[in-house]
């Protein structure tokens, strides 16, 4: 089993002291300036990588409108012109660079004409699969949160459909399982049933907490430790056959390791 930490948790090196694999959160890298990727930064933290020798995941820009994300790094998956495809290309490049297989990308949001915005996201990530075959790279779909109305692919159903729509291998799902929560209502059985209609897609994780329910602050999704809200995590047993990375998204080491004894106590009871 190996667990892996977003790059906002933490020093490269406090994260390799506690997980097997890091996923740098390029929004979050501070390696653009607007939309132009300043090699220099990027070259210290490639550096890094290198030295410690970490093995690692990619999460790419998307759209977000939380205080905090860069203006300059939105990306919408249903509506994209040449400066989205570079960012994303860049990410994947990114992720070539440092051996990883993982690009994570986020679904489009939800035009006026819902038929047309869903339309175009398929068309966009059959290109950007193309490109990551390029790369020897395999984009993630995340699934959203259903609590956000605003975006495609929260359903398993949805999801699981725009990637078979695609037909690409390399184009499979990141199953965040707060997501997942946050879309069931807490419901563990909803969950469940979530996770088996999409396993057969699942080719990398995201694990954080929430209480299952709409909040003012992020629709819900808090990102907090495993243990301190009500996900169901036994439901991963059901992804027997997963060897990929189990990557926690939440926001400090300390969450980290607690993540890491709840799922590993989960897991393997």
């Amino acid at each position: 089993m190996i667990f892996g930490a977003s790059s906002f948790a933490g020093s490269l090196q406090e994260l390799k002291e506690n997980v097997g694999s890091i996923e740098l959160y390029v929004p979050k890298l501070g390696i653009y300036s607007g939309t132009v990727l300043e090699n220099r930064k990027l070259e210290c933290i490639l550096d890094e990588m290198s030295v410690y020798g970490f093995p690692g995941t990619v999460h790419a820009p998307y759209s977000a409108a939380a205080p905090g994300y860069p203006t300059a790094l939105q990306v919408d998956t249903a509506n994209m012109g040449k400066r989205e495809f570079t960012l994303l290309e860049e990410s994947m490049e990114i992720a070539n660079r440092i051996g990883s297989r993982i690009v994570v990308i986020h679904p489009g949001k939800i035009g006026l004409d819902k038929e047309k915005s869903f339309d175009s996201m398929v068309k966009n990530l059959e290109s950007l699969s193309s490109l990551a075959e390029n790369y020897g790279v395999i984009l993630g779909l995340e699934n959203k949160e259903g609590t956000d109305p605003s975006n495609f692919c929260c359903e398993a159903e949805e999801l699981s459909g725009t990637i078979e729509l695609v037909n690409s291998d390399h184009l499979k799902a990141t199953l965040d399982i707060g997501h997942a929560n946050l879309t069931c209502g807490g419901d563990p059985g909803k969950l469940r049933v979530f996770v088996q209609t999409l396993q057969k897609h699942v080719i990398h994780i995201h694990l954080h907490d929430n209480r299952g329910q709409w909040t003012e602050k992020y629709d819900g999704d808090e990102h907090m430790a495993p243990g301190k809200g009500c996900v169901d995590f036994s439901v991963l047993k059901l992804l027997s056959g997963y060897r990929g990375v189990y990557n926690l998204e939440v926001f400090s080491l300390e969450d980290v390791r607690l993540g890491k004894e709840v799922i590993e106590k989960t897991l393997y009871s």
